[in-house]
């Protein structure tokens, strides 16, 4: 048996975890990163994020080519090898994951590979290959993120049945293919095999998909969709699943009415449940919800002083660059800095195709509110960049106060609309107005005019587009 003492223990290398590891041992703290997968980076890396990118990308090269006619450029029918992309999507994850290694190995941060549980408040066990090791701890920061949700009417034990973790394997393009969930990973993921040649059906218990979008975002999105799956269903409840031969029998209720149908692959994607079991929390003061999610305050504090957490594990929106900030928040409390998790804009990014960003407040939380906005638009239509490249199916938009003139939101669907929504971020943090925005010079022709151009029709003065002058108060 193996003991080793650590001021700080990081529980999961995710990009929360590797994060607060490489942060307090940059603040001088001896650190040691414990996870129980051979490669580092958690599930966003490894089964998440990176490879479903890499996919997408993959996708929308299939797309273009096959959109490409009237420019006056013919492609033959793609190709596709699967073993080579599974292998090129993989090559991706183990550089960003070596990478990840290398720069613990730089910051003199101590990796120890195998699964913890906490013994109490100060140790936490180490399941190894080698056997248990003994880490004891002055803070540790619990950072195990989440996995995908599997109910137990569709967990059959077939391999036909699949969440995001398997549907990211590409084991085979399945002629029908259904999708339980209309969040974004069912609609990534959707548009992913419906690219490589799916019929693929969404079917939604709610009455929209990609909830939590102001539906002017999300419309672009389900006309292209139109054109590429078979069929998006909302308000439909599917109810129970069974194996059918080399097929999945699926029973759902369309419209009060019992459908039965045949799939060749089905993706259960109904959200994520944080990996809180098994980490030997009963011996320590650590609270969790009634889902699940670990408690803490807005310093990532639990109810255990010794211990944090962070990531998809605290629960809130699960997003990886979330999981960095609370990262850096947890270890600058452990540091005794005054650091808290308020007033931080967190943006969201839908990889469809158009992708789908936004920031700050939207304006169906305006409206839930009850609070006064102003919100105008500015249409790709009227853009020059984006009808240089055919994607006009493009919205940027801004949520200002009608008083302060403070940019409160910023929406924008449209290709490439996840590399343009960091300038919404830092102008809602740094409480800049439509005119600063206006008046910032924005390099032409590009995207990121139409930010500029949607501040100055707050105004009515934006140059591509009319709107009426805004009256002077």
């Amino acid at each position: 048996m193996k003991t080793h003492a650590t001021e700080i223990v990081v529980l999961g290398a995710g990009p929360g975890g590797y994060a607060a590891a490489f942060y307090a041992a940059e603040k001088g703290k001896s650190v040691t990163l414990v996870e129980q997968n051979r490669r580092l980076g958690g599930t966003c890396l490894t089964v998440g994020c990176i490879p479903s990118k890499s996919l997408l990308h993959a996708a929308n090269l299939i797309a273009e080519a096959k959109d490409s006619g009237f420019r006056g450029i013919a492609f033959d029918s793609p190709q596709i090898d699967l073993d080579k992309m599974r292998a090129w999507k993989e090559s991706i994850v183990d550089k960003l994951a070596s990478g990840v290694a290398v720069l613990a190995q730089k910051r003199n941060v101590s990796v120890l590979r195998g699964r913890g549980y906490f013994e109490d408040a100060r140790t936490l066990r180490v399941e190894t290959e080698a056997g248990q090791q003994f880490v004891t701890f002055e803070h540790a920061i619990i950072a195990v993120g989440s996995s995908p949700a599997m109910p137990d009417a569709f967990n059959l034990g077939n391999r036909r049945i699949m969440t995001s973790t398997e549907a990211l394997e590409i084991e085979e393009i399945p002629r029908d293919f259904l999708i339980v969930g209309g969040g974004y990973i069912g609609m990534e993921l959707g548009t992913v095999y419906a690219t490589l040649g799916s019929n693929v059906v969404v079917a939604e218990a709610l009455p929209a998909v990609l909830q939590g979008a102001d539906p002017d975002l999300v419309r672009p999105v389900l006309r292209r969709v139109g054109k590429l799956f078979k069929e998006v269903r909302t308000g439909v409840k599917v109810q129970k699943m069974a194996t059918a031969g080399k097929q999945i029998r699926v029973t759902m209720e369309v419209e009060g009415k019992a459908r039965e149908e045949l799939y060749d692959r089905v993706l259960v994607s109904v959200g994520r449940v944080p990996n809180t079991k098994n980490l030997g929390l009963e011996n320590t003061k650590v609270l969790r919800d009634e889902r699940g999610f670990v408690r803490v305050n807005e310093r990532q504090q639990t109810a255990e002083p010794t211990i944090s957490a962070i990531g998809d594990v605290a629960g809130g929106v699960l997003l990886a660059h979330k999981a960095a900030k609370e990262a850096r928040i947890a270890v600058e409390v452990i540091m005794g800095e005054s650091s808290t998790f308020e007033h931080i804009i967190i943006p969201a990014v839908v990889f469809t195709d158009p992708e789908i960003a936004w920031c700050g407040l939207t304006e169906q939380e305006a409206r839930e509110k009850d609070r006064a906005v102003e919100v105008v638009r500015f249409p790709w239509s009227a853009s020059g960049r984006a009808l240089s490249f055919d994607r006009t199916d493009g919205m940027t938009k801004l949520i200002v106060d009608p008083g302060s003139e403070r940019v409160l939101g910023v929406g924008i669907v449209g290709a490439g609309a996840g590399e343009l929504i960091s300038e919404g971020v830092l102008a809602i943090e740094m409480g800049a107005t439509a005119k600063d925005l206006a008046e910032s010079v924005h390099p032409h022709p590009t995207l990121s005019e139409t930010i500029a151009e949607a501040a100055e029709a707050f105004y009515g003065t934006a140059t591509h587009t009319y709107s009426r002058r805004r009256k002077e108060e």
